[in-house]
């Protein structure tokens, strides 16, 4: 990408507006994509029965917009430098809330989809340029308040999501869940047009002819790739061939796409930015630390409901102090950052986010509501602890020209991460459901003394209500459920062991990170 020469005076460049206010506008719009990645998760039984579809296929409500979301996001930085950063972020909010308004009027579910996948698109750019937008708009000093009032919208964003869906489903209809963006995006496009501005090296930049070739490979990689990640659970991964062949598109795709972005002279993205060390190292702990992070919010859920018999809304409930502990931790750690080391701030969080993983691991099927929020709260100080002095840190040493290059690269590592801890999660807990059902049936045999005493007592106690044939039959039956409902708890036992241990193991990599000042000159040691 040629971006021209940056003015002189770039890096002492500032808004004319007050920065927070800048930072009400961007963040608003960030808020309202994030949040949209989550919300509709339990609306969509409801939208299958309203629109007449299955769920199988509403499921692509949520991959077509997740899809759509993470091609854009690498490609935001070119195509702000290419139609200008301020015309470009108003253009993609006011396509995103149209695309909110077409889901909350669609009339069948492949209307719904494509609406989806207008809003997805629209909303892929608005995390990287709200970051660079306000990393460029406040004083280096201050860039940790500023990263702080961003991830308040990336990281409650998705805690919030399922029980605002919830709420909005249950006592209103599946359309408001869409339609709550309408009046907020008008609010944020207004403010936008007052407050923000480009700065020279954006007003002054010649991003050349578009790439083409690399944005064709950058869009079937990850179109392939989120659809694996998605499906793959479903339909046994690489047993189904669709699944296979998807897999090996991407991999040749991506494999295409770094050959070609290193080789042509105007990239549509820059992968240079790799050669960075704090950037790329900052990558790795984002798709390990948000894998963590939505693995726990997607999986928590789920054992409330399964095993626990919890509503959807009493669920999220249940799981909202995570986002409560964040937006206390965030503030803070904004403050932190002016005085202390981001790297501590951020082995604190990943030390945090371990711990509080860990303690998930002692869920038991009577386990009290205690024992749920505050670990939840726990998890939300170390998200907020950790996410803060990442962002800034992950693009602190970076020349400001590549702060929108690596930013969208940036946050599509963070949404990877997140597919890729749902996947994963999701196909451990399966597969370690089927391990520890197969090793405890085989207890139950008429060789196991324990096992018939048990088998007798039930059927003795259900003997009074049917005739004893019946009553034995129905004891079996029983003990079968017991016994599956005893593996899956262990299956989520084990998996927020082995979460907490992979994230605890990628602690020393915050130690490799260089310093960035938080006043005056960047500072390397």
């Amino acid at each position: 990408m040629s971006t021209g020469p940056a003015s002189p005076d770039a890096a002492e460049w500032r808004p004319s507006a007050n920065p927070y206010w800048i930072a009400v506008a961007v963040v608003l719009a960030s808020f309202l994509e994030v949040l949209d990645t989550t919300i509709v998760s339990v609306a969509q039984p409801n939208m299958a029965g309203n629109l007449g579809a299955t769920n199988e296929e509403a499921t692509w409500v949520l991959t077509s917009y997740l899809v759509a979301n993470a091609i854009i996001l690498p490609a935001s930085g070119w195509l702000s430098l290419r139609f200008g950063r301020k015309r470009f972020l108003i253009t993609c909010t006011a396509l995103f809330t149209l695309g909110s308004f077409l889901c909350g009027i669609a009339p069948s579910m492949p209307a719904l989809i494509l609406a989806r996948i207008l809003q997805g698109a629209a909303g892929g750019a608005l995390l990287p340029l709200s970051q660079a937008i306000l990393l460029e708009s406040f004083p280096r000093e201050k860039q940790g308040m500023a990263m702080a009032m961003f991830g308040l919208g990336v990281v409650v964003a998705p805690v919030l999501g399922p029980l605002v869906g919830g709420w909005i489903t249950d006592n209103y209809s599946w359309r408001w869940v869409f339609n709550i963006n309408i009046p907020m995006g008008i609010l944020a496009i207004y403010m936008m047009g007052r407050y923000v501005e480009d700065p020279p090296y954006i007003r002054n930049c010649r991003p050349g002819t578009v790439d083409g070739i690399g944005f064709g490979l950058l869009a079937v990689w990850l179109a392939t790739l989120q659809i694996v990640l998605d499906k793959g659970q479903q339909e046994d991964w690489f047993a189904s061939s669709w699944i296979t062949w998807f897999m090996v598109i991407s991999l040749a795709a991506l494999a295409a796409l770094i050959v070609r972005e290193l080789r042509t002279p105007e990239p549509i993205v820059d992968l240079r930015v790799f050669l960075n060390r704090n950037f790329w190292v900052s990558n790795v702990v984002t798709v390990v630390a948000m894998g963590a992070m939505y693995s726990a919010l997607t999986m928590l859920p789920m054992f409330l409901q399964t095993l626990l018999g919890y509503t959807a809304q009493s669920s999220g409930l249940a799981t909202a102090p995570r986002g409560i502990g964040a937006m206390i931790a965030m503030p803070v750690v904004g403050i932190l950052m002016t005085y202390v080391d981001g790297r501590w701030l951020m082995s604190l969080g990943m030390g945090l986010l371990a711990v509080s993983t860990l303690l998930f691991a002692n869920l038991t099927l009577d386990v009290s509501m205690a024992s749920i929020v505050w670990p939840n709260v726990l998890q939300g100080f170390g998200i907020g602890f950790l996410m803060v002095p990442l962002m800034a840190i992950a693009v602190g040493t970076l020349p400001k020209e590549k702060i929108g290059n690596a930013s969208g690269i940036f946050n599509l590592m963070r949404n990877l991460g997140g597919s890729i801890g749902i996947s994963i999660a999701t196909t451990f807990l399966v597969r370690m459901t089927q391990v520890h059902q197969s090793n405890m049936v085989s207890h139950m045999t008429p060789y196991d003394p324990v096992f018939q005493q048990r088998l007798s007592a039930m059927a003795s106690g259900l003997s009074r209500y049917s005739a004893a044939p019946v009553a034995r039959t129905q004891a079996y039956g029983a003990l079968y459920g017991i016994m599956q409902q005893q593996a899956n708890l262990k299956a989520y036992v084990d998996m927020f062991c082995w979460t907490a241990l992979i994230v605890a193991l990628c602690l020393p990599l915050v130690a490799t990170l260089k310093h960035v000042a938080s006043k005056g000159s960047v500072a390397v040691h």
